[in-house]
């Protein structure tokens, strides 16, 4: 029989509810050092190392507002952006649609008229030839614009593509554009420019035939072939009237490309008075290269340094016979007389 505890004393062991008492108090210190443990590592995330780009969660008590705002870096300025990644004041100006254009012709000497004028302070153009009228109207106004450089109000924008004064439709879509577009040709002798023509060409393709097969349908007969292009560009004439269905004459300023070799600023004095602007290239501007036979800038619009055209401009052309240059002279007398009668100025091409 086992023997029970004598009267009075208190067990050896603690009782069941003590034991599970002591158990939570426990679990519930433990709970209690995890929380504290992860909330210091929440509120010190972005100071570690291996997450420097972590966001403090959003703060819940009081307390923690103080430290704590949602969706901003702990206790971090923001890291500064790379080296030359900082956006730059605002350029000046607005990209406009151009107010003048240079649109023909081709190898009379446009390049030198775009190059010469930009060189004027109250003139911004465009370097590139953009073909909108031509070849890219499909593309939209706004792209068109988007090319342009910026200018400011007292500025013109000016462009040149010479393709445009042989396109049908480019003078309807300048006048859609705008019926106060100023336009720009420089003509030159078409015999003179269809050679010119010719030897751009036969410098990229070698082995396209002779200029005399090129020209005629028939030379016994003297029939020009009028499709090719370097013939059909001369017959200024024709071209001109497409225009003049849009644009007055007051409206079109002719330029000599011949006048252009022998009195640069001359010419370019004429320019600047059609495009309203006050004659700030003259004489000094220009000097003549004596190997390229052409005027030269002694300042360029870009870098203030004297400045030469390309060396496609000034190119020695094709030696041709003779007999064929008169047959040309004649093909083009009465389309010559027909634009000197039209335009009111004679080019003295004859």
């Amino acid at each position: 029989m086992a023997r029970r505890a004598p009267s009075g004393r208190a067990p050896a062991v603690a009782p069941a509810p003590s034991r599970r008492l002591a158990g939570r108090v426990l679990v519930l210190f433990t709970l209690s050092l995890s929380c504290s443990y992860l909330c210091y590592s929440l509120l010190c995330c972005c100071g570690s190392p291996a997450a420097p780009r972590a966001r403090c969660p959003p703060a819940r008590a009081a307390a923690a507002k103080k430290l704590l705002q949602q969706s901003r870096p702990c206790g971090r300025a923001a890291p500064a952006p790379p080296a030359g990644s900082a956006p730059g004041p605002a350029r000046p100006g607005t990209k406009r649609l151009p107010r003048a254009i240079v649109v023909g012709v081709k190898k009379g000497g446009t390049r030198a008229v775009l190059e010469f004028i930009r060189v004027h302070p109250e003139v911004r153009a465009l370097g590139t030839e953009p073909h909108f009228f031509d070849r890219n109207y499909h593309r939209g106004l706004e792209w068109y614009r988007s090319l342009m450089p910026r200018t400011l109000d007292s500025q013109i924008t000016v462009e040149k593509t010479p393709s445009y004064f042989v396109t049908k439709e480019a003078p309807r879509r300048i006048f859609n554009m705008s019926r106060d577009t100023k336009l720009i040709v420089v003509v030159r002798n078409p015999v003179t420019r269809a050679i010119s023509d010719y030897t751009q060409t036969l410098s990229k393709k070698p082995d396209i035939p002779t200029f005399e097969g090129l020209t005629f349908r028939n030379r016994s007969l003297g029939l020009v072939d009028t499709s090719w292009n370097a013939i059909r560009i001369g017959m200024y004439a024709v071209h001109l009237q497409s225009w003049l269905q849009y644009f007055p004459l007051s409206q079109i300023h002719f330029v000599s490309g011949e006048r252009l070799i022998t009195d640069p600023a001359g010419e370019m004095g004429k320019v600047q008075d059609f495009l309203g602007i006050k004659r700030v290239i003259t004489d000094k501007h220009f000097y003549f290269n004596k190997t390229k036979g052409f005027p030269c800038l002694k300042k360029s619009e870009s870098s203030g340094l004297p400045r030469c055209l390309g060396k496609s401009k000034g190119r020695t052309h094709v030696q041709i016979d003779p007999e064929v240059i008169e047959q040309l002279r004649d093909f083009y007398r009465p389309y010559n007389i027909k634009f000197y009668e039209t335009v009111g100025q004679d080019f003295r091409w004859e």
